[in-house]
């Protein structure tokens, strides 16, 4: 009898050890189970996030082309511009987008600097501190006397000079600091006994500048 429930005991006690191993494995498995989910679930938020960034990206940088591709379109076809024929005969095309003004009455005969200012749908106040898209200047002196001018800037190194070439015309390049308050790019060319300048202020119409300079003509 004694052996038997002896027996019984160990047959108890093996069953104990073995429902607590169980009850030890189904709560790791569970434990587990729910941080896999959590990890499933942070994964997932992460995986969405980057879906909606994405998506966001895509738009974004769709809408920016679009519009873009509009303000392209806009300017095109480009208009002409015409100087005066005592002052060279200047021409080139610009975006249609933008206006013209000519500020000086050539009425009044030779001797004074020619000038005209372009710029996106309205001319600002022409100051020194106006940031036009472009600046034109005939001045009555030659080219050599005008470049001269801006040597003090350029051995200061607010300005750096180049030699411009289009294929057409051959100049001076300047680029930089005009003054204190005026950043811009600027093209100098012999026009006979006088000079020509075109100069775009800032760098936000560099492009329409430099594309602009290609259709230039002049007397020369």
């Amino acid at each position: 009898m004694k052996s038997r429930h002896h027996t019984e005991k160990g047959a108890i006690t093996g069953s104990i050890v073995a429902i607590a191993v169980l009850v030890v494995l189904v709560l790791g498995f569970g434990g587990f189970s729910i941080w896999s989910y959590m990890q499933y679930l942070d994964q997932k938020e992460n995986v969405d996030e980057k879906i909606e960034t994405a998506k966001a990206q895509a738009v974004k940088e769709n809408s920016e082309k679009l519009e873009s591709d509009f303000e392209k379109r806009e300017k095109e076809p480009n208009r002409q511009f015409n100087g005066p024929s005592d002052y060279g005969a200047l021409t080139f095309e610009y975006p249609k987008t933008w206006s013209a003004y000519q500020a000086t009455d050539i009425s009044k005969g030779g001797g004074v600097t020619y000038e005209a200012y372009l710029n996106p749908v309205t001319i600002p106040p022409i100051t020194r501190e106006s940031k036009i898209a472009l600046r034109i200047t005939i001045e009555q002196k030659t080219y050599d006397k005008s470049v001269s001018t801006y040597d003090p800037l350029i051995k200061r190194g607010d300005l750096k000079s180049s030699v411009y070439n289009d294929g057409k015309h051959t100049g001076t390049k300047l680029v930089g600091n005009f003054d204190k308050d005026t950043f811009g790019t600027a093209v100098l060319l012999k026009m006979r006994d006088r000079t020509l300048t075109m100069r775009t202020d800032g760098d936000v119409f560099t492009a329409d500048y430099e594309k602009l300079l290609k259709t230039l003509k002049f007397n020369e």
